[in-house]
């Protein structure tokens, strides 16, 4: 096969023990046409000082403050020169042949906008990890789930999810996409700051008419919690905050305020329970999640408008789990993927 060249796309931020761990790695990827680009959001631990001295092959961006995920993603992607982009995070170990998989499924079928690996624990290599698992999904009130992983469940892989198959969203810890759609969506949105900017960017990548797809065949290593842990809270009013972006921005309006009332029922639930458990700040988290996106409703309004533009439609991908995965989960007792039913009306 005449393999397409592919930029490989690792933003990073004070991070040098996990590029230590983890990049040579993807340096030692065999993929016959490829450049690394690595992103320096402004680190002051040496982490760029230390790349520029060991890996010379590697492109080394350097911007001046850290900007965030999303704006070091769009950094490397508008210096990218591939037929496709990997975007990867810095504490992932990849095989040596982890792209050609993923490379493969993209040249053959042009109706897939996005890839993604299987993504495992570095740490407990039988088991998936947080940030993609076998491929992510949204329900219907914005709530991220993935093959392998509800919310803070996660399988063992016994290979139940061996087989390729269609997803809402690939993780950006590990994700591949073709660079023509990504110029063309302008990359991930900035406003996200971190979390569920992937989640956004595929969403428009479906409204385009392109499908998301998890290649089991290819297998990567994500360490996670890099950038916040699990369980943290500004992980967790990130993604409350942003999941309200993620349907504000995908969704018509009507559709949107009908589903706004349904989570902020269910986000408030979560808020009490957080107050049971004696963790006052995780409530106060999900209230600031509502404020701050209320405050900035203008600017999404605007980016809305800006939206229409791109699309080709709007609603749901047939890939949107249509029901509640916060009541699947915490009321009907379903923790795997293989136990949720998709035939909810």
């Amino acid at each position: 096969m005449n393999w397409p060249r592919v930029s490989i796309i690792i933003p990073s931020w004070n991070a040098r023990s996990h590029l230590e761990r983890c990049l040579p790695s993807v340096l030692n990827s065999l993929y016959p046409d490829r450049e690394i680009l690595l992103v320096d959001n402004g680190s002051t631990d040496g982490s760029a000082e230390w790349v520029e001295a060991r890996y010379p092959e590697v492109r080394l961006i350097r911007l001046p403050e850290n900007q965030g995920f999303a704006s070091g993603c769009n950094a490397g992607l508008r210096e990218a020169t591939g037929d496709y982009v990997a975007f990867l995070n810095n504490d992932v170990e990849v095989s040596p042949y982890w792209l050609q998989p993923l490379i493969s499924a993209l040249e053959e079928d042009p109706t897939l906008g996005a890839v993604q690996p299987k993504i495992m624990d570095y740490r407990h290599r039988e088991r998936f990890e947080y940030a993609g698992a076998a491929g992510g999904y949204l329900d219907r009130y914005g709530y991220p789930f993935a093959r392998g992983r509800i919310f803070s469940t996660l399988e063992e892989d016994h290979g139940q999810y061996n087989q390729p198959a269609d997803i809402f969203w690939a993780s950006g810890a590990a994700m591949v996409v073709r660079r023509k759609l990504a110029e063309q969506l302008g990359g991930f949105e900035v406003s996200f700051e971190m979390h569920q900017e992937e989640i956004d960017f595929c969403w428009r990548l479906q409204n385009l008419g392109y499908r998301i797809r998890a290649i089991p065949h290819s297998v990567v290593y994500h360490i996670g919690g890099g950038s916040l842990s699990y369980g943290e809270t500004r992980k967790l009013y990130y993604n409350h905050r942003n999941g309200l972006y993620v349907l504000y921005r995908n969704l018509p309006p009507r559709g949107f305020w009908r589903r706004l009332l349904v989570r902020f029922g269910l986000d408030v639930g979560a808020a009490l329970f957080y107050l049971l458990q004696g963790r006052p700040d995780w409530a106060g988290a999900v209230l600031r999640a509502y404020r701050d996106a209320w405050a900035l409703r203008s600017e999404l309004r605007a980016a809305r408008r800006r939206l229409l533009a791109e699309r080709i439609r709007w609603g749901d991908p047939p890939t949107l789990y249509p029901g509640s995965i916060v009541l699947a989960y915490y009321v009907f007792r379903r923790r795997r993927f293989s136990d949720l039913d998709w035939t909810i009306p």
